[in-house]
């Protein structure tokens, strides 16, 4: 019957209704139960579906360190997972609240439960003492009352102590005594007088009883010994004595004095002091009492958080036979100090952040804790400032560790997050806690090129497939955010997809030539080169690669004049016998499509028929007489000109002029080029003296000159000059004639000379001035009769002189007619005579 009420207990606690009280679900179970035992549906009361349970890692965190729960994953049920004893966890308390949080991730939340323990009849009534003394003098009045041991029941509530009952007998009955805390005391009452000699011992059995179903009780042992008169109990000033004590009180430090007296005289009067037979060691060990005195003194530690007050029973006995004694009641009340730092508690453990997380997006959960009480248990917790995170608080000292800012993972890949917990005591006490939080890499950064743009210089007529440069970009970012990949973005150079010319290694950067390259086809191009990472999506940047061509020595130097040697034949020249030293006879050019020194030209006569008659002028290749010639020399003299330019390795080129000495040819009237080009002149002096000799030739010239310096004139404010000669001869109407151009450098003026008519005549020219003093000059050639050779001489000079562009007009129509080459050229002539590059002349 006792296992059948037993079990009928326990069935009627476990169906006890569950139910959810601001927001928490709570759950009624007695203590007690086996493990495994199911508390409740947990999935069900929080709404979550079974599947969630094992996603979302669900698990049971307990306040009180000891996991006493666990979850069923696969049914989703609360069940017991240790041994509940509600006396050792709630003791005496009338409730028993265990709470409980769930704790749920992907992502984190947090559910407050809370199990109720129920208590069970499992503990019956004990007697500190078993057998308990009493001796009573046989004087002693009829209705006495002497105070026995109450009972202790660790079960609360209707399972605790209710009643006692006492064997029966002839002198004493029993009473209950109600004291303040609502404890009834039994007390033992004397019905009828004592008289030793009839009976001087007497055996009763004092048995408590609880209020559970079934019944459990508890029993001592009483002897009464009768005395003889000691007639007079101690008397307490108080019955009741109350005090309070810090709980950081220092040990020996005086607590309270107990006084009592005693009426009779001698031994009988004097009294002495204890605590109660039923003191418990944990009073025994932090009071003492002084039995004379009746002082009590503190000899040991005080701690609130272990007991809040101390009721301590004080005897008072005399020393009379029989000894006679009373009892009165301390009350200690400890006012607690705050002692304890606060405790943060990880409810769970911080996970990774995505930098580019949304504010608000929880990173961990927490508790605050502080064993103190009142004041001196609120915490409050804070984050240090300026940092990208704060604390969201939750229910009863739970937080929510959250992002409040932006994230960047390459300033700050990580947090060292120190909280700080401070309670509100005096003075408060603090704690620290560094929670970790590790950032996670967003592709954010795009490449970055060392540079933005590259130069690189390179020879012509390299191998191809050699390298010609590397570049490199960097990313920021983390994994496969920050690999980079090189590609080249598709542009033309001359027509021509660059692709073509280069290739780039995607993975380090290099670039390589696809073939070699020509400094007179290609100068200069430039290269995108795009740095893309392998992020989601991917970022990129682009940089420009200028590759400049370095001219190489690989041209021989090309005659452009005398034009038929430019053709490839013999180049005949006439002269007079008559003419003095220093007799111009021709003039040899020749360009190198190479460019700087390597186009540097010089001449020199290789080979003479007299060598001791001409002469060649090393920077300008004028072929002048050295001396006068005379009856003796041949009339066939043929010259081989050496060309060569200034490079490394040298290249040369030879043209061979065949020079025929006859009688009666006329010299030119004025060698005016010649006094022109003297250096140390103004160029407005030799624009003037050039109109003066120009105007003796003819009528025609002396117009067309004068025209020519009228617009010269006008020009002056520009600091430039222009002028055009033309001389006319009795060949002029010759529309079959030769067109020779002749470039002259020596002195200031720089001019190119356009000969016409037959090989032995210089009657006719062309002469175009430019000062060095003019930033710009156009550059006309008139052609008087046919275009036929001399589009050929220009085509020729055209193909020697790089980057140039001409126009030809004919006097012959009513409009010019302009021929252009194909790409814009400038031409210098240095006073050396070299062809070269300047910014300052163009030639239209």
């Amino acid at each position: 019957m006792k296992n059948i009420g037993w079990l009928a207990l326990w069935w009627h606690h476990f169906f006890l209704l569950w139910s959810t009280i601001d927001g928490q679900t709570r759950y009624s179970i007695p203590e007690e139960l086996k493990q495994g035992s199911v508390v409740g549906n947990l999935a069900k009361d929080l709404g979550l579906a079974l599947s969630e349970i094992f996603d979302r890692r669900l698990r049971v965190a307990s306040q009180t360190g000891e996991q006493y729960f666990s979850v069923d994953a696969g049914k989703g049920e609360l069940v017991v997972n240790d041994r509940i004893d509600r006396e050792a966890l709630c003791g005496q308390s009338a409730s028993c609240v265990l709470p409980l949080q769930i704790v749920l991730e992907k992502p984190l939340n947090l559910h407050r439960i809370e199990v109720e323990i129920k208590d069970m009849n499992d503990n019956s009534p004990s007697f500190q003492t078993k057998e308990l003394s009493l001796k009573i003098a046989e004087s002693a009045a009829v209705g006495t009352r002497f105070v026995l041991e109450s009972a202790e029941d660790a079960d609360v509530g209707s399972n605790s102590v209710k009643s006692y009952t006492l064997t029966k007998n002839e002198c004493f009955t029993l009473k209950m005594k109600e004291v303040e805390d609502g404890k009834a005391v039994p007390e033992l009452v004397l019905e009828k007088p004592l008289d030793r000699e009839k009976k001087a011992v007497h055996q009763l059995l004092l048995t408590a009883l609880d209020g559970g179903n079934p019944v459990l009780s508890g029993t001592s042992q009483i002897t009464i010994t009768v005395l003889d008169n000691n007639d007079n109990f101690p008397v307490f000033e108080k019955n009741n004595y109350k005090v309070s004590l810090q709980e950081n009180t220092a040990k020996n430090t005086f607590v309270v004095k107990i006084a009592a007296t005693d009426a009779d005289e001698g031994p009988n009067g004097e009294v002495e002091f204890s605590f109660g037979s039923r003191t418990p060691d944990s009073v025994l060990s932090v009071f003492e009492i002084n039995p004379l005195t009746g002082e009590i003194h503190l000899k040991g530690d005080l701690d609130y958080e272990k007991a809040s007050s101390y009721k301590i029973e004080i005897t008072a006995r005399d020393k009379g036979f029989p000894e006679m004694e009373s009892h009165c009641r301390l009350q200690i009340d400890i006012v607690d100090v705050n002692d304890n730092t606060p405790e943060i508690v990880l409810t769970s453990e911080p996970q990774p952040v995505r930098e580019d997380a949304a504010s608000g997006t929880v990173v961990a959960l927490l508790n605050a804790r502080d064993a103190d009480s009142g004041n001196n248990s609120k915490v409050t917790l804070r984050v240090p400032k300026g940092s990208p995170f704060t604390l969201k608080p939750s229910f009863s000292n739970n937080y929510a560790l959250v992002t409040s800012g932006p994230l960047d993972r390459e300033s700050f890949p990580e947090y060292n997050i120190e909280i700080t917990a401070t309670d509100s005591g005096t003075p408060p006490l603090s704690s620290k806690k560094v929670i970790p939080v590790t950032i996670t890499d967003v592709n954010d950064n795009a490449p970055v090129f060392t540079q933005k743009t590259y130069n690189v210089y390179l020879k012509e007529n390299g191998v191809p497939g050699s390298i010609l440069y590397s570049v490199s970009a960097s990313d920021l970012d983390f994994g496969e955010n920050a690999k980079v990949s090189y590609s080249i973005l598709d542009s033309k150079v001359q027509d021509v997809s660059v692709s073509s010319y280069v290739y780039i290694n995607s993975d380090n950067g290099s670039i390589y030539s696809m073939h070699s390259f020509d400094y007179e086809k290609l100068k200069v191009f430039q290269i995108q080169v795009q740095a893309k990472d392998q992020g989601s999506p991917s970022l990129s940047s682009n940089a420009t690669v200028h590759v400049f061509i370095l001219d190489q020595n690989d041209n021989a130097p090309a005659v452009i004049y005398p034009s038929s040697a430019a053709m490839g034949s013999l180049s005949h020249q006439r002269m007079p016998r008559s003419a003095k030293a220093g007799h111009l006879v021709t003039k040899v050019t020749a360009v190198d499509a190479d460019s700087g020194h390597n186009a540097w030209i010089s001449y020199r006569v290789a080979e003479a028929t007299d060598a001791s008659l001409f002469t060649v002028n090393l920077y300008t290749g004028e072929v002048r007489t050295k001396r006068a010639v005379s009856e003796q020399d041949d009339s066939s003299q043929r010259l081989l000109i050496e060309i060569k330019d200034d490079g490394e390795p040298i290249q040369s080129s030879t043209v061979t002029v065949s020079i025929i000495l006859e009688d009666g040819l006329h010299e030119p009237i004025l060698d005016l080029r010649h006094k022109v080009a003297e250096p140390s002149k103004k160029t407005g002096r030799i624009t003037l003296y050039l109109i003066l000799s120009l105007a003796s030739v003819s009528v025609l010239s002396l117009l067309t000159f004068l025209i020519l310096a009228v617009k010269c004139i006008r020009n002056s404010s520009s600091s430039s000059t222009c002028c055009m000669r033309r001389t006319d001869s009795d060949d002029y109407k010759n529309p079959n004639r030769n067109l020779q151009i002749q470039l002259n450098t020596d002195g200031p003026i720089k001019y190119v000379e356009v000969l016409g008519g037959d090989m032995l005549s210089q009657s006719q020219s062309f002469r175009s001035c430019m000062s060095p003093m003019s930033e710009y000059s156009d550059f006309t050639l008139i052609k008087p009769s046919s275009t036929t050779d001399f589009k050929e001489v220009i085509s020729v000079l055209d193909a020697s002189l790089p980057d140039s562009t001409w126009t030809f007009e004919s006097q012959q129509g009513s409009s010019p007619s302009p021929i252009h080459t194909q790409h814009p050229k400038q031409l210098y002539c240095n006073e050396l005579g070299d062809f070269g590059y300047l910014p300052w002349i163009k030639i239209l």
